[in-house]
């Protein structure tokens, strides 16, 4: 079964499950909270992934991510994508 390795980074369930309630994103704080409940052994990841909606493979790779870089690797990052559908150009135009 695959489980963050909290020592590795020098974390403790408390540390997770507080960046589940204050990490600025909600992507952020989903997947921290993903983190605790798997490490805190209520969850595994597979059923985890259910309950939320996500894959199984979703979850895995934020455990995976997490015990090869650290916390820092799960943190969400906007990485870009469409042009908003109304361009903030537009509103000028009255």
């Amino acid at each position: 079964m695959v489980r963050p390795d909290l020592t590795k980074w020098g974390q403790s369930l408390s540390d997770l499950r507080i960046l589940s309630v204050e990490a600025e994103h909600a992507r952020s704080r989903e997947r921290f909270l993903a983190l605790f409940m798997i490490a805190s052994g209520q969850t595994t990841a597979c059923s985890w992934a259910r309950e939320i909606g996500r894959t199984k493979e979703t979850v895995l790779k934020w455990v995976h991510d997490y015990n090869r870089l650290g916390p820092e690797a799960v943190r969400y990052r906007h990485t870009g994508g469409r042009r908003p559908f109304l361009a903030s150009s537009r509103s000028g135009n009255s």
